[in-house]
């Protein structure tokens, strides 16, 4: 396994690229709204993306994937397929996942998004989903090892008795959109690569409420948990620095700190 390092230029393009992914998160939480449709979501980011961050959403076409932005709404674990026939409602949760190329760049982010109230578990998913990211995060310094990351996020998800995804992955990001090296959420302390400077990649947690297990739907994209119960997911594209990480999709409404 070859993990790249990034030099100063693709770390700074690397910044560029992460913050747009960042601004349309924020942009689109306004129109999370019951009665919306998730095809609409779909076009707004698609536009946003085009016309106004001069910007290529990546998903699109990228394998076969026929959108611009994956939702997966209450039980689908990742890479829903917008359309406008799935009506966001009251008490729906919907992770919204963005990835765009700007100068060759990827920058890659998603958020789990609460739909109008919701119910006691759907807000304790989500928020323990954003801290158990965190607790990777946390973690991201030179000297440690990648599998330190997964056991972080793995113990916070199962304290707090939800199951976590094993079958999907973080990554490297840069010039290529899914590259080495693979970032489990779950492990054992001290496994894995040594974190290095100018190292980049996503650390993105799958948390169900009820069992691990998932499958793929016969669209060859969505990924469901095999007991319908809700999941949830949060993402950031994350920079291994000289002193310990620095997070390049950062939002306004994080809790955590942008760098270390």
């Amino acid at each position: 396994m070859t993990i790249e390092i990034k030099n100063s230029e693709d770390i700074e393009k690397m910044r560029i690229v992460g913050a747009l992914a960042a601004k349309q998160l924020e942009m689109i939480e306004a129109h999370i709204k019951p009665g919306i449709s998730t095809g609409e979501l779909d076009r707004i980011c698609h536009d946003y993306t085009v016309n106004v961050q001069n910007a290529i959403p990546a998903p699109l076409n990228y394998r076969g994937f026929p959108k611009s932005i994956c939702t997966s709404v209450n039980h689908v674990v990742c890479h829903g397929i917008p359309s406008d026939d799935k009506i966001l409602k009251n008490g729906d949760i919907v992770n919204v996942d963005v990835t765009l190329i700007k100068d060759g760049y990827h920058g890659d982010t998603s958020k789990t998004f609460t739909v109008g109230k919701c119910g006691v578990l759907a807000e304790r998913l989500a928020a323990t989903c954003k801290e158990t990211l965190y607790k990777g995060i946390a973690q991201v310094k030179p000297g440690n090892h990648l599998g330190d990351i997964g056991h972080a996020t793995q113990v916070h998800a199962e304290k707090n008795r939800f199951s976590v995804v094993k079958e999907y992955c973080g990554h490297g990001i840069g010039k290529v959109f899914h590259d080495e090296p693979q970032i489990l959420h779950y492990g054992k302390k001290g496994t894995g690569a040594e974190m290095l400077p100018g190292m980049i990649f996503t650390i993105e947690p799958m948390i169900n409420a009820g069992k691990a297990a998932v499958k793929l739907l016969p669209d060859e994209w969505t990924v469901v948990t095999k007991d319908h119960k809700l999941t949830a997911q949060w993402e950031h594209t994350i920079l291994v620095t000289e002193t310990g990480y620095e997070i390049l999709t950062f939002r306004e409404d994080d809790t955590i700190a942008r760098s270390t």
